[in-house]
């Protein structure tokens, strides 16, 4: 049962529960994953590795009571299992009692799911990661005015996922991802800037040309010379679609159940708020073909769907798995995630905010003084309390026009207001997974210096 062709997954999950209950597990899931990942990448023309890894691995969580613990492995030998079983079961009669731990009741799990487009069997070859690379830096550094390198990739991973319980779950799908980035520097001496560019898709021929994404990085670069620090004021902020997914993540971060049953969150109170303009809507779609982050049930084997987590405005929804949503007296959303040696926690899947009926131009026309930005640098967001600051750089808007560059910017203001002012363009396009298109938010304080 070692050899990795010949694995069954769901067999071997069905296995390792039977050990589990025989040896005096109350209840068990068991988790199988393993992949590959593929990447080849260059710098200044010349290749500098070309990798590949494959791996996997098993995870048991077992349950004595409310007493649980999780444990995995990379032997799927009849002794390792064996071994980890017993290994489970001390830990969990180690472990203190959690009164909200628990699988799902077998009535909750999904029984039936949907076929989601998310894997693409292509392969691409080493040779062909390579050439993407080359052709990525290549159209990069040939644009005017770059002058060093920090190098292009491409990549390419697969990934196969069963999840099984003692509670009759059983289930499993794979997926695939391709990835092509080039970063790039322009300029010389003390008047260097960086910026880059990247495109990532479930199916291999859903990525951009790697030519198109070298060149745009180097384009990036090139336009942020000379950058200026214009005087502290208090502004209107427009996000660049790649800077204004963060907002959506902040967003996503306080209405997390495991915030919200902590009493961490400054929107702890918030359901059924209006936070945002009359017209807002923000998704979370676990089933769109080909999204980044689609799956056809969540890691605790309960049924996932498309929900409006913002409608209206109003906040209607947490994302919950079974231990927040017993937490709050709510069931699971069928939001939980897992990751190989903890136990579920909730997350968002493809999470987004719908577009506005306005173009980029005409969400800036009107713009007498303002800040465009296209790239963010650290964080004191504190979801606590709701505080936003962030560093940013990014363009001048002046008379309704994006202008010069600007960097070493400071962003600030409250998270309530941000949500309560945002505008969305109508320019939305699915690429990371957390999508945003152009948003322009009021009233921000924007730090600069004395230019």
């Amino acid at each position: 049962m070692t050899d990795n062709a010949a694995i069954d997954p769901l067999s071997l999950l069905d296995d390792l529960l039977s050990r589990a209950r025989r040896a005096g597990a109350d209840s068990a899931d068991a988790l199988f994953a393993r992949g590959v990942a593929q990447s080849a990448s260059q710098r200044l023309g010349k290749p500098e590795a070309v990798e590949r890894s494959e791996g996997r691995d098993i995870e048991l969580r077992v349950f004595v009571g409310r007493q649980q613990a999780v444990v995995s492995s990379t032997d799927f030998g009849s002794d390792a299992l064996d071994e980890l079983v017993v290994r489970a079961l001390a830990m969990a009669k180690a472990a203190p009692e959690d009164k909200y731990a628990g699988i799902a009741d077998p009535d909750a799990i999904a029984r039936q799911w949907p076929s989601i487009e998310m894997y693409d069997p292509t392969e691409p070859s080493a040779e062909a990661l390579v050439e993407r690379a080359r052709a990525a830096e290549e159209a990069a550094r040939s644009v005017a005015g770059v002058t060093n390198s920090e190098g292009a990739e491409a990549s390419y991973g697969s990934t196969e996922v069963a999840l099984a319980a003692s509670n009759g779950f059983a289930g499993g799908y794979r997926r695939s991802s391709f990835s092509i980035a080039a970063s790039v520097v322009a300029g010389t001496g003390q008047k260097m800037e960086r910026d880059y560019d990247y495109t990532a898709a479930v199916f291999d021929a859903d990525l951009e040309d790697a030519a198109t994404i070298g060149r745009r990085a180097g384009e990036r670069a090139v336009r942020r010379l000379n950058p200026r620090r214009p005087k502290t004021a208090t502004l209107p902020v427009v996000y660049d679609p790649r800077a204004g997914r963060s907002v959506l993540g902040h967003l996503a971060s306080a209405i997390n159940g495991v915030s919200i049953a902590r009493g961490t969150s400054f929107l702890k109170n918030a359901m059924g708020e209006a936070l945002f303009a009359p017209g807002i809507r923000i998704l979370d779609d676990p089933h769109r073909p080909r999204g980044q982050r689609s799956k056809p049930f969540d890691g605790e084997g309960l049924p996932t769907k498309p929900r409006a987590m913002v409608d209206g405005g109003c906040l209607t929804s947490w994302f919950l798995d079974l231990s927040t949503g017993r937490q709050l007296g709510l069931s699971s959303t069928g939001h939980a995630g897992r990751g190989s040696g903890s136990p579920p926690s909730p997350g968002a899947t493809n999470l987004y905010l719908e577009p506005g009926t306005v173009s980029r131009d005409a969400l800036i026309a009107d713009i007498e003084r303002g800040f465009y930005v296209t790239e963010l640098m650290g964080s004191t967001v504190n979801l606590v309390t709701g505080d936003y600051s962030r560093g940013a750089s990014g363009f001048w808007i002046e008379n309704g026009e994006i202008t010069f560059p600007v960097s070493e910017m400071t962003i600030a203001g409250h998270l309530r207001d941000i949500f309560r002012t945002l505008t969305p363009a109508d320019d939305l396009v699915f690429k990371y997974g957390m999508d945003v298109p152009t948003i322009r938010v009021e009233g921000l304080m924007v730090a600069g210096g004395q230019d």
